[in-house]
């Protein structure tokens, strides 16, 4: 890196350093311990997950036999029962069998197909994303709802205050003046009585990215609507790699499991404080096909993460692999001791990082714990020729989730989050073969060649360490 760009690099890590200190001094909330929700777990003495089809609850007879179809081997069935049933009682929420869940890569797949469900609307769509931008895209967006809207069908958004900063209020009026239901998360203002403890925070953000199409489809993953991945990123983060296109994963689920995430919406919707909505309108979806899903949702201010304690589980479960891929990579003792002991466990352990990132600090402050993971056995790989935002995982070739979650302490601590949890073996091979094809387009880090990195990059390790609890 010529000496000038090294400069410029150490004078935006302070600059954001001293915005951290200016802004968070009351923003620290403790990291949830696994204990809380075990606990939890054995006072309901549950061993077998429930597992909810055609509005009616499978008795125990027919879960396992459901298990076994999707294991190989006896014990493998026991451990992924015990598994799930520790996951539904981390999230409160059944798994949904009769889904179909399609694997939407990158934005443009993404874009397509939620606005060929939008166009098809009949009844409702609902909204709820970090950024919706006044661009391109979000101008495409925009003129779909509003026609939509003419039509009768009941559209409304959620949108966070923080996320959307840069977009102006003409474009938010717009749709509001064409019978659309706006509301802004969190909104940016000292008076706010929202969200809690009585005062507006900045760090209080929804992550989410979900869209619901007449209560039969959803939408679900790390794709904003916004063409501001293609512009340089704010001085204050730095941009690496500004030219690359951004890499994203999203899924669509059409079936029951739509109804999970539609009431999360509500419950959204709800806590800030938004207008009536007409959710009589909004009725279960029948069956569409085979794969069995959970919601997981995380909610800032509430003792469980359910999204974290998802991850924790399915990590300490796994008995054969682990594959991950984290776009923001900054894990908390708990996750990094979950891993490294899989790995000593003899899974196989791999996890694809960016090569290049709109965040430099999230990016040193990650490259930290590089080093014991890579003497643990965990297999760590560096995505080149993309802006890596997927926040994906497959483990045990039979359990994966897709969402907005990332596997960094903002997410963890501070974020609303949503992630699709899905149980099938089928959908877990496609994972698999994105997983796969991700990896020949990846650099494997060593520990002999992460060992011979430069005094500089150690450097801008060695600043970021003290961060990483913001990151």
């Amino acid at each position: 890196m010529p000496p000038f760009r090294r400069a410029a690099t150490l004078r935006r890590f302070g600059l954001f350093s001293a915005l951290l200190a200016a802004l968070l001094p009351g923003g620290c909330v403790s990291i949830p311990q696994t204990g809380t929700a075990l606990r939890y777990y054995r006072s309901r003495q549950k061993t077998t997950p429930t597992i909810v089809s055609d509005h009616k609850q499978l008795n125990v007879s027919r879960v396992r036999a459901v298990m076994e179809g999707l294991e190989q081997t006896p014990s493998a069935t026991d451990n992924l029962e015990r598994h799930m049933a520790i996951e539904e009682a981390i999230s409160g929420h059944p798994l949904v069998a009769g889904n179909r869940v399609s694997l939407l890569l990158n934005r443009p797949a993404a874009y397509t197909s939620m606005l060929k469900a939008i166009r098809n609307a009949r009844k409702s769509v609902n909204i709820e994303v970090y950024i919706l931008s006044a661009d391109r895209a979000g101008y495409v967006f925009a003129d779909f709802l509003i026609k939509k809207a003419a039509e009768g069908v009941h559209v409304n958004i959620i949108y966070d205050s923080i996320g959307s900063i840069r977009t102006p209020p003409d474009f938010f009026q717009r749709l509001t003046d064409a019978g659309i239901q706006v509301l802004p998360f969190n909104p940016i203002t000292p008076l706010s009585p929202l969200p809690f403890r009585g005062r507006w925070t900045p760090v209080h953000r929804d992550h989410r990215k979900l869209v619901i199409v007449d209560d039969s489809t959803a939408f679900i993953g790390s794709a904003n609507i916004s063409d501001l991945y293609a512009e340089a990123a704010t001085p204050i983060l730095g941009l690496m790699g500004k030219d690359l296109p951004w890499h994203d994963t999203d899924v669509r689920i059409e079936g029951p499991a739509v109804a999970k995430f539609q009431q999360l919406f509500f419950d959204t919707w709800k806590s800030q404080l938004g207008p009536p909505i007409e959710e009589s309108c909004f009725a279960p979806p029948i069956a569409r096909g085979d794969d069995f899903v959970r919601a997981v949702a995380s909610t800032w201010g509430q003792r469980n993460r359910d999204n974290y304690f998802a991850y924790l589980a399915a990590i300490n479960s796994a008995q054969r692999s682990i594959h991950l891929t984290c776009s923001y990579f900054v894990p908390d003792q708990q996750i990094m001791e979950a891993l490294i002991e899989a790995a000593r466990r003899g899974v196989d352990v791999k996890i694809i990082l960016p090569h290049r990132s709109d965040s430099m600090l999230a990016l040193y402050g990650g490259r930290n714990f590089y080093g014991r993971l890579l003497k643990s056995g965990v297999e760590l790989y560096r995505r080149k020729g993309v802006l890596l935002h997927s926040k994906t995982a497959v483990i045990d070739g039979v359990w994966s989730t897709v969402g907005s979650d990332n596997m960094d302490l903002w997410s963890i601590l501070r974020n609303n989050e949503l992630d699709a949890v899905i149980l099938s073996r089928g959908f877990a091979n496609k994972m698999e073969g994105l997983f796969q094809k991700d990896l020949e387009g990846s650099d494997r880090i060593t520990l002999e060649n992460w060992k011979r990195r430069s005094a500089f990059e150690r450097l801008l390790e060695l600043f970021t360490a003290p961060l990483v609890y913001w990151l």
